[in-house]
């Protein structure tokens, strides 16, 4: 018990730091502020959520003495909660049914079924939906009050030692402006992602985690996700605070299906040669650019529609060259 304490307010310690880091305004603090949740998740995944959450309450207990409360909300909501949480479901499993062994054989541990891996993706846009919700409902509870504070806080940075702003500038303040909740969202459900994929990576390399690794080719969502992304697209054109919103719900989804697109391809590309090429090709794309993801989303949704991966598993392998 004494160790896992030891670990656990350790990572708390290390989460912390990697939080406060953005005061410093060094740039490589921007990166450790994202990479915060990692020490919590990888406690959560090697020595238990309950190690995770003591150190998520005390290194929020210390942010909060140190530097307000602001910062100990923060830090619970954006990086002790999400840490603890998806652990926890990383690790949740139940028993399921197995075939009858034999009358002399000595009895297996039960096989377990893991919580499916297109839920704990939800559970991920529901963090990326609290976040950034939260952090816009700080700004006002009305979207001139919300904008307005993003254009002034926008203008102030650009702004800053060189006076007034031209009308090239705050044409482009506006276009910030109109895809900041959008691209707040974007980053959270991607941090949070590559935190927990790591983290898992982590414990697996350490011998900790306590559970297989996962086949992420198989990453499905439920089937009432699309139903939920098509009314959050139909919301967007409401208007007001609730378009907002909707936006946000929109953006989490587009990314959660943009992932299981990645899983898609990765599966369809198994009987190629160079396979390893065209991965590599098209994560470069991706990052470079930015905009082919949406043909992940795409391929995401077909998945979801026609069931490609099923189509695909079931054609026989190919023929080995002569």
């Amino acid at each position: 018990m004494i160790a896992i304490l030891t670990v656990a307010l350790a990572a708390g310690a290390a989460s912390a730091l990697m939080f406060a880091s953005l005061i410093s305004g060094a740039l490589i603090s921007l990166l450790l502020f994202y990479l915060a949740p990692l020490p919590l998740m990888v406690t959560a995944l090697g020595w238990g959520p309950l190690a995770a959450a003591i150190g998520g309450i005390a290194a929020a207990s210390v942010l909060g003495a140190m530097f307000g409360l602001p910062y100990c909300i923060a830090f619970a909501v954006m990086v002790a909660l999400p840490g603890w949480w998806l652990g926890h479901l990383a690790l949740l499993g139940r028993p399921i049914a197995d075939a009858p062994a034999e009358a002399t054989a000595e009895p297996a541990p039960p096989q377990l079924e893991w919580y499916p891996v297109g839920r704990i993706l939800l559970w991920i846009a529901a963090f990326a939906l609290l976040t950034t919700t939260g952090t816009l409902l700080t700004l006002g509870a009305d979207v001139e009050t919300i904008t307005g504070a993003l254009r002034r806080g926008l203008l102030r940075v650009l702004t800053a030692g060189d006076g007034a702003a031209g009308r090239d500038l705050e044409r482009l303040v506006d276009i910030f402006v109109f895809i900041a909740p959008i691209a707040a969202t974007v980053v959270a459900m991607i941090t949070l992602t590559v935190n927990l994929w790591l983290a898992g990576k982590v414990t697996q390399t350490s011998g900790r985690l306590h559970r297989p690794w996962p086949d992420l080719r198989s990453t499905t969502l439920p089937p009432m996700t699309l139903v939920a992304l098509s009314a959050a697209v139909g919301l967007c054109f409401v208007g007001g605070i609730i378009a907002i919103l909707a936006q946000v719900v929109t953006t989490a989804l587009v990314i959660a299906y943009a992932l299981v697109g990645l899983a898609v391809l990765h599966t369809l590309t198994l009987s190629l040669s160079n396979r390893g090429f065209w991965l590599a090709g098209t994560y470069t794309i991706i990052v470079v650019f930015g905009w082919p993801i949406f043909a992940m989303v795409a391929l995401g949704v077909a998945d979801a529609l026609f069931g490609l991966r099923q189509r695909y598993r079931g054609r026989p392998p190919p023929l080995p060259a002569s």
